[in-house]
């Protein structure tokens, strides 16, 4: 009961923070899924199941705490106590671990004062080679330790001493990693651009191209640019060049935000030419079956297993820590698609049937097909005493009958303008500029017959009126 009570003063105060809590287990197993990444996202996403998941909280945040002591990060470790010292106050790791901070603390001073100084000595050496590892050595101990903005501006420093387009490449991932972490997207986007006109060999090419996409999907994601970031995920290409960079994503988040932006941003016939039928995208869907299952479902129209599918797996991507802002955006475009392509065919369709695909038991879909009709996003009317929904479809007879009375409209407004105009030649009432070389004054006016064209003394006749 005690440790009960203390986790619900404990999502409760998260709750307040703003929080997202998942009360439901999740389909994955912890140990299983944060195996399969490594480097500073295994703590990240360790310590957002600890603040969000309810079931795992106490076993992600001993984790968490396990994982910063594992490494040097001072501040990491402090922030997975906080937590747990509120979650589980009788936990061993919930004790505050002096001994370890003061120890990493003091190797940590000792370290970059190390490294400065080697690299202080390449610079005095004037060894340019050295200079970038020196660099690169010290950016990946600041990073290490958690000072993210000094180890941005060292990589930084490593640009004039890069010689080749690896080294290039090298200090491009470097920077783009320290962005991931302090989700600096627009910063990102432009570094993509800068490192992608950099000319390098087709081989070199081929090898980084799951990295930049993934990335740059990454960057479109966190700024809700879902159709640009599906795009990106569609072309990562080959899961086995991508194991690698599993310090920023696996092939199964590949599988997953590629499948899910797809699914919310594009249609039926899109979603059958990108996702199911590309062979590259194939291969990663093949690690989440049930994303291509839902996929096939919305293609096939049957909208109520689509949901369903991806409704069970909704606590496991809200524990997803780049999906987690985005869920309910992402399901609410899927919804609303289903919704409107099962309405699409018909001129009317029962309340009773929506609510038998579309609404939970005993509960009604009329407010939100409501809200979707003043979204903009349904064009329907809802019959409230018959309990139907009747689509608003232009008539294409009427459309094009008011389209041709306007066009015959303009064209008698042009014909009279132009007999008017006639009419004026003709009655010799048009003033003309004064001639060349003439004075200002009255007396220099030239006669009415000298200043019309021959063809304005002819008769109007018939044809000329339908000119």
């Amino acid at each position: 009961m005690a440790a009960d009570q203390h986790l619900l003063e404990y999502f409760t105060a998260m709750d307040n923070q703003g929080n997202v809590v998942v009360k439901e287990p999740p389909k994955f197993d912890l140990d299983l899924y944060i195996s399969n990444y490594k480097g500073r996202t295994r703590f990240d996403r360790l310590l957002l199941i600890g603040q969000s998941s309810v079931p795992l909280c106490v076993d992600a945040l001993k984790a968490a705490i396990a994982e910063a002591k594992g490494g040097v990060d001072i501040q990491r470790y402090r922030d997975a106590w906080e937590c747990i010292r509120i979650a589980a106050p009788n936990e061993p790791e919930a004790k505050w671990d002096d001994h370890w901070v003061l120890s990493t603390e003091k190797a940590n001073k000792s370290k970059t004062q190390r490294l400065e100084q080697e690299l202080k000595g390449y610079k005095n050496n004037l060894i340019k080679e050295s200079i970038r590892i020196g660099h690169r050595d010290l950016g990946e101990h600041l990073e290490a330790i958690g000072d993210l903005s000094a180890a941005s501006d060292t990589y930084y420093k490593m640009r004039p001493d890069a010689s080749t387009h690896s080294h290039i490449q090298d200090i491009s991932k470097h920077v783009m990693g320290v962005m991931i972490q302090r989700r600096e997207w627009a910063s990102i986007l432009s570094s993509i651009n800068k490192t992608a006109g950099i000319n390098v060999t087709n081989e070199e090419m081929a090898a980084d191209q799951p990295y930049y996409k993934v990335v740059a999907g990454l960057a479109q994601l966190g700024s809700t640019k879902y159709y640009e970031a599906a795009k990106c995920f569609l072309e990562v290409g080959e899961p086995a060049l991508f194991h690698r960079y599993n310090n920023i994503a696996t092939p199964n988040d590949v599988a997953t935000y590629g499948g899910l932006l797809a699914l919310a941003s594009m249609d039926r016939s899109k979603l059958q030419s990108q996702v199911l039928d590309n062979s590259g995208f194939r291969m990663y869907l093949e690690l989440e079956p049930h994303i291509r299952k839902a996929i096939s479902m919305f293609i096939s129209g049957r909208y109520a297993p689509c949901l369903a599918i991806l409704e069970s797996y909704r606590n496991d991507y809200l524990l997803d820590i780049h999906l987690q802002k985005h869920v309910s955006v992402l399901y609410s475009q899927i919804r609303d698609k289903c919704i409107v392509q099962y309405v699409y065919p018909f001129s009317c369709v029962t309340l009773d049937n929506m609510n038998a695909i579309f609404a939970k038991p005993g509960e009604s879909i009329e407010k939100e097909l409501i809200d979707m009709i003043k979204r903009g996003i349904l064009n329907a009317r809802i019959n409230t005493i018959d309990k139907l929904l009747s689509t608003v479809s232009s008539n294409a007879r009427v459309d094009m009958q008011r389209e041709a009375l306007q066009s015959i409209k303009l064209y008698e407004q042009e014909v009279i303008e132009r007999l008017r105009r006639m009419g004026i030649t003709a009655a010799n009432l048009d003033v003309k500029g004064l001639q060349k070389g003439g004075g200002g004054g009255a007396g220099n006016l030239p006669g009415v017959g000298e200043i019309w064209a021959d063809d304005a003394r002819r008769p109007l006749n018939s044809a000329d009126a339908m000119a």
